[in-house]
């Protein structure tokens, strides 16, 4: 799959827009605040349905403008194409049409359009908390299994429940009974997604060794461990139910008196390690850039593996934070399929750009 053509009208600084895009790589070029980002960001929205900079709709619509429009013609290898339209609403519910027909569930649009960003905030996936880590196994689910958005969505409903009850109190046997089904249902819920990072994670962790080994030029004895915050021994996909049932037993007298969900996959983390060492802590800035670097490009295999389609690539500036070598390592293991490359200076040696695009002040400059 790849996109052929993009339209937006009120979209962030964008009063109008209609691009028709290469099927290789296309430089986006301009200074900085002129959109460049913007127009990945609204790839992006096509791809899943949400901001990749973790800001609300209301934030996509430019000033005084209701809502904001962004198109999308997609292209298949069998030659057919899908046309995605989305109207995005600064106040109340957004619509999102495939081919004239309503879109039923956000997470399908990853059906039509696949991508990985890449971009300077990426080092919160090495440097920041257990967050950063989470949605980033968890959005990699989405898009290789969809489904998974589904079950996420129910685990953070669940977990908001069961917050809302220990919050208020559990003061009679209804609320007991209320939270012992909720126990039951976040065991049902947070197990399959739990079990699903695992999986997950075990096939992820040696394409992200391969990738930080291609970038680095050296081995420094990369590993990943799953960390369930709720429990001190390693999970196995095969007893994630009982442990999580354990735990939810264990930690009930707490939890009742910190009125918060002390168990659950909204707990856990994916540490990483460098050299044995914890490389949030102890790496160093280019180690951990080049971390993060190769956490994108194993996603991007194994999501590629997993759905059967490479995702369109878009790297929203990142060689401007790379020493020479690290940008002419991911210059050379940059997968083959449709990029998007925003800059705001020269690119560097061995990017071969099959279009040029010029942004200024929300507009592409005729070249």
């Amino acid at each position: 799959m790849r996109l052929s053509h993009l339209w937006l009208r009120d979209f962030r600084c964008y009063e109008s827009l209609d691009l028709a895009l290469a099927p290789g790589c296309t430089v986006i070029t301009g200074t900085n605040g002129q959109g460049k980002t913007s127009l990945l960001e609204a790839v992006a929205w096509v791809a899943t349905g949400r901001s990749m900079r973790a800001v609300s709709d209301a934030a996509l619509v430019r000033a005084g403008a209701e809502e904001a429009i962004v198109r999308a013609e997609i292209a298949h290898d069998d030659e057919h194409a899908t046309l995605v339209e989305a109207a995005i609403r600064a106040v109340g519910r957004n619509r999102v049409l495939v081919n004239k027909q309503p879109l039923q569930r956000r997470r399908d649009l990853v059906e039509h359009l696949r991508v990985t960003v890449f971009a300077p905030d990426d080092l919160d996936l090495v440097k920041g908390g257990p967050a950063a880590r989470r949605d980033y196994l968890d959005d990699l689910l989405e898009a290789s299994i969809p489904r998974f958005a589904g079950v996420r969505g129910d685990v953070e409903r669940v977990v908001r429940q069961r917050n809302a009850l220990l919050r208020a109190g559990v003061r009679d046997d209804d609320d007991r009974r209320t939270l012992d089904v909720l126990d039951e249902r976040l065991v049902e819920t947070g197990g399959e997604l739990v079990r699903g990072r695992l999986r997950l994670a075990a096939r992820l962790a040696p394409e992200a060794e391969d990738a930080y080994c291609s970038l680095a030029g050296d081995a420094p004895g990369f590993a990943a461990r799953y960390s369930p915050g709720w429990s001190d021994c390693p999970l196995d996909v095969d007893d994630v139910d009982e442990r999580m049932r354990a735990a939810l037993e264990a930690l009930r007298r707490r939890e009742l008196e910190r009125g918060v969900s002390l168990v659950g996959p909204h707990r856990d983390d994916w540490a990483l390690e460098l050299r044995g060492l914890d490389a949030r802590n102890h790496a160093s800035q280019g180690e951990q850039r080049t971390l993060a670097l190769a956490l994108r490009l194993g996603g991007h295999r194994v999501v590629a593996e997993l759905a059967g389609a490479e995702p369109v690539l878009l790297l929203d500036d990142v060689f401007s934070e790379l020493d020479p070598q690290r940008s002419a390592a991911l210059v050379l293991h940059l997968p083959q399929t449709q990029t998007l490359l925003t800059t705001a200076a020269a690119v560097p040696e061995g990017v071969r750009a099959d279009a040029w695009v010029g942004v200024e002040a929300g507009r592409v400059l005729e070249p």
